[in-house]
């Protein structure tokens, strides 16, 4: 992962979709909501359970086309024709924590659904008070964030540790789970008090960070939303965040640096060697995990690098081989999935030279700060250093002692499914930041923990979306309304049989399917248009 590559696809933002147009409140929602300019005042706040309210503050916001400041990690375009809104800000503390946490809840003057919406965060940052909650106040809904009383800059974990250089429980239990659940409160609170009406309906929007607190909501909260968008979510998080750190450790003990071009010539061998499969040939492989290409094929190939010819050796191929089968222990027992094949390397194996062209591999930066403050407790700690068995010891302290804190992988979701919520989650087949693996295992656990895949279904269903990256982008289709869909579902109980999904440039669709089934190709018909796709058991 070059130092150049842009942040913006590390640290993607929350998921955004219409979903207003799905359904309208109560008649009288937008006529409550169209006096409420005058009221963009402070109000009284109830402090949630041991919290403390420290401040309220209001502040109007004329609407219109709103533009956003490019950050290190993204450069959003603007967002046109927004309502004017009122954003109250409510700061507040635990007693003895030192903490002090921002909730921002942002509420539309006219054209009020009814609805709230909390949109999630990416990385190490908790939310996200720019565009996603714009955009959540343009579709009708009042939105609502929270900072967790952390950095918002993504990959700073220092937060993390107390001048003493111990685990700061208290922010750590607040990026984890609580301010979700806080946020949750204040926002309803804040919005009846603006409205003089209680929300209908509560949704949570979210992808990666967010897909995980979308999740931890449901495990840990479920009467807080009664739809939750959780997408590529990073849930078994203390083995994701440490599993994704595998390929620097390979390269490091293998002590072969494969560069960015011979990694993306892997790759593409793998595309071409297994796209077919699937009936046809479009640069995807719908089914990773099924392909059983052999990187060793490749030795002996040369690859054109930066106006250089680099031929691929066996102890490249060795390399690739065993980022794609994923982290091992000492035994070689699988600990983890792997980087799917199809998925572009260089971001959790990418390599860069110094001014002599000697290669490193500096590391996927969330496993990084994941390992060095929170497992090591020493922000300079140096991870190439780790070895194979020293992973492995990592791996199983991460689970041991932060599962029960930030894991997100309780199985059981038995209380949400009786609150008569729904969960709604699609992956990218070819996420290049969190394997898909991860979720497949923790969806498999769920039915095997609740009944089976028809009766989860129920209430929670999960789509894989063949060629899409992290959160979207890619060579296939994404989901072009999730968030609709979701509105469908808890308001009209229409659960999605599909969802439609397009790619980016718009050239080709393609309808998705909810596990058991995945979206295959039917034999016939433009294999561009979605109806020459069905749903076909996995």
């Amino acid at each position: 992962m070059a130092a150049a590559l842009p942040l913006a696809a590390l640290i993607p933002l929350t998921a955004t979709a219409a979903g207003a147009a799905t359904g309208a409140g109560p008649a009288d929602v937008t006529a409550r909501a169209a006096g409420a300019a005058a009221a963009c005042s402070s109000v009284p706040v109830s402090a949630p359970a041991g919290a403390k309210i420290e401040s309220v503050r209001a502040e109007h916001h004329a609407g219109g086309t709103i533009t956003f400041p490019a950050t290190p990690f993204s450069a959003p375009p603007p967002i046109k024709d927004v309502p004017p809104y009122c954003e109250m800000t409510v700061t507040l503390t635990h007693p003895g924590a030192g903490d002090h946490v921002k909730v921002a809840v942002a509420m539309p003057e006219t054209g009020w659904t009814g609805r709230l919406q909390g949109v999630g965060g990416s990385a190490y940052a908790a939310g996200d008070f720019g565009a996603p909650l714009v955009q959540a106040v343009k579709d009708g809904y009042s939105g609502v964030t929270t900072d967790a009383g952390v950095p918002l800059t993504g990959l700073d974990t220092t937060w993390a540790l107390t001048s003493g250089g111990e685990i700061n429980k208290p922010l750590l239990t607040n990026f984890a789970t609580r301010s979700v659940h806080e946020s949750a409160q204040i926002g309803k609170e804040v919005t009846k008090r603006f409205y003089n009406r209680t929300v209908s309906y509560a949704y949570w929007n979210g992808c990666s960070t967010g897909g995980r607190q979308g999740y931890a909501e449901a495990q840990k909260y479920p009467k807080d939303f009664d739809g939750i968008l959780a997408n590529a979510p990073a849930v078994q998080w203390t083995q994701f965040a440490v599993a994704t750190l595998w390929p620097q450790i390979v390269m490091n003990q293998e002590k072969t640096f494969l560069s960015n071009c011979v990694l993306d010539a892997f790759r593409k061998a793998a595309i071409k060697a297994c796209d077919p499969r699937d009936g046809v040939t479009d640069g995807i492989i719908d089914q990773p995990d099924r392909c059983g290409y052999d990187p060793r094929t490749m030795v002996g190939t040369k690859v054109a690098c930066e106006g250089k010819e680099i031929t691929v050796t066996a102890a490249d191929a060795a390399v690739m081989r065993k980022i794609w089968a994923g982290p091992v222990d000492e035994r070689g027992r699988s600990l983890w999935p792997g980087l799917p094949k199809g998925a572009d390397p260089s971001w959790l194996a990418g390599t860069k030279a110094d001014d002599d062209g000697n290669l490193s591999a500096p590391g996927f930066p969330v496993a990084v700060g994941w390992v060095q403050t929170f497992l090591k407790q020493q922000p300079g700690f140096d991870t190439s250093k780790i070895t194979y068995s020293e992973f492995a010891d990592l791996f199983r302290r991460s689970v041991k002692r932060f599962d029960d804190v930030i894991g997100t992988s309780d199985p059981d979701l038995s209380a949400f499914r009786r609150t008569g919520g729904k969960l709604l989650t699609f992956v990218g087949t070819d996420d290049q930041l969190i394997p898909p693996g991860g979720t497949l295992y923790y969806r498999d656990r769920v039915e095997r923990e609740m009944g089976g895949a028809r009766r989860v279904n129920d209430f929670y269903r999960l789509f894989l979306a063949p060629g899409v990256e992290h959160c979207g982008g890619g060579s296939g289709a994404a989901p072009t309304d999730a968030l609709g869909a979701l509105v469908n579902w808890v308001e009209k109980g229409k659960a999605p049989a599909t969802l439609a999904a397009k790619t980016a440039d718009g050239a080709r669709s393609r309808d998705l399917c909810p596990l058991p089934q995945v979206s295959r190709y039917t034999g016939h018909g433009d294999p561009a248009v979605a109806s020459s796709y069905r749903c076909a058991r996995h």
